[in-house]
C-alpha cells in the first residue's frame, strides 16, 4: 500500500497581506495580544512555522516580528518580494476601494499598492484598479505641511492597542504610519522611534512636525505624539486628538490635568 505524500504547510519564505488590514499577534494564539497590525500590500519573512494555524514573521517595513494566521497572507517568491518593497505607492484616503474583474473591497490609508503605476497595481493574484487618492513616496520630498495634513485625517480615530488603521491605533502606530505616507520610515515602538532624529534641546525651539515623547514613572518611553502647530501636540490616546504641550508635559483640558510627562523632542527631518 503506498503512503500518501504530505502536503506542505505553507511552503514560502516571504509573503504580502492581501486583507485590509490583519492582527500581528505576541504569540500563536488567536486570544494572544495584538501588538501590531499588517496593512494591505505590506510584506513580511516567514521565520517559523507552528503547526498550520501559525507562522511567525518579521514585517519588512518596520522589522517588527509576531504571529500572524498563514490564510491571511499570500506566499511569494523573493523576486517578488524585492520588487513590491522597492517600488510601490501609499493609499492617502482614509478608506477607498479597489477592483479587479473578480471582486471589489476597501482598504485603509496607509496601505501599500505595489508596482502602483498611478491608476493601478499588481499583486500575486492580478492587477488591480485602485480608486482613491494615492501617494508615490519615492517622488515625494517630505514637508511639514504635508505631514500635518495627513495627521488631521486621523483625528477621532479610537485607540487600539497594536492598531495601525483610522478604525483603531496607537501612539507609536499613529506616528508611524503617518511618516510613512511622507516616505520617511521610522520603527513601530515609541521606544524605538525616540532613538531616530535630532534631539530638539527646549520646547521653546520645536516646530510642526516633531516627534515629542514622554516617560513613565519609571523613566521608560511609553508614549509619542506629533508637535502640532504653537504649544500643541496632536496623539492617540482614547482617540487621536488635539491637546496642549509644554515643558511639563500634555495638559489635557478636558478633565484639567496632566496625562503624560514629557521626555525629550525630536526632529525627524
Amino acid at each position: 500500500m503506498s503512503k500518501k505524500k504530505k502536503k506542505n504547510s505553507l511552503p514560502l519564505d516571504y509573503g504580502i497581506c492581501h486583507l485590509s488590514s490583519i492582527p500581528v499577534r505576541k504569540a500563536a494564539d488567536d486570544r494572544s495580544e495584538m501588538v501590531s497590525q499588517l496593512l494591505f500590500g505590506e510584506l513580511v519573512h516567514v521565520l517559523r512555522k507552528k503547526n498550520k494555524s501559525w507562522i511567525k514573521v518579521q514585517c519588512e517595513y518596520d522589522d517588527y516580528m509576531g504571529w500572524i494566521d498563514p490564510k491571511q497572507i499570500i506566499p511569494i517568491d523573493q523576486d517578488a518580494f524585492d520588487r513590491f518593497k522597492s517600488d510601490f505607492g501609499v493609499a492617502l484616503d482614509l478608506s477607498s476601494s479597489l477592483s479587479n474583474n473578480k471582486q471589489s473591497f476597501p482598504i485603509w490609508i496607509g496601505s501599500s499598492l505595489p508596482l502602483f503605476d498611478g491608476i493601478s497595481f499588481k499583486m500575486p493574484t492580478g492587477k488591480y484598479m485602485y480608486n482613491g487618492h494615492a501617494i508615490m513616496t519615492s517622488d515625494r520630498k517630505p514637508t511639514v505641511d504635508l505631514l500635518m495634513k495627513i495627521a488631521m485625517k486621523y483625528i477621532n480615530a479610537p485607540y487600539l492597542w497594536g492598531g495601525r488603521t483610522p478604525f483603531g491605533i496607537d501612539c507609536s502606530g499613529f506616528t508611524q504610519v503617518v511618516f510613512k505616507l511622507l516616505g520617511t520610515r521610522i520603527p513601530r515602538d515609541a521606544y524605538e522611534q525616540a532613538q531616530h532624529g535630532q534631539l530638539v534641546d527646549f520646547v521653546e525651539l520645536s516646530r510642526e512636525g516633531d516627534l515629542a515623547f514622554f516617560e513613565n514613572k519609571e523613566g521608560r518611553i511609553h508614549h509619542v505624539g506629533i508637535m502640532y502647530g504653537e504649544n500643541k501636540i496632536i496623539h492617540a490616546s482614547g482617540q487621536v486628538r488635539i491637546d496642549l504641550l509644554d515643558h511639563e508635559g500634555i495638559y489635557n483640558e478636558d478633565i484639567k490635568r496632566y496625562t503624560h510627562r514629557l521626555k525629550f523632542i525630536r526632529r525627524i527631518f
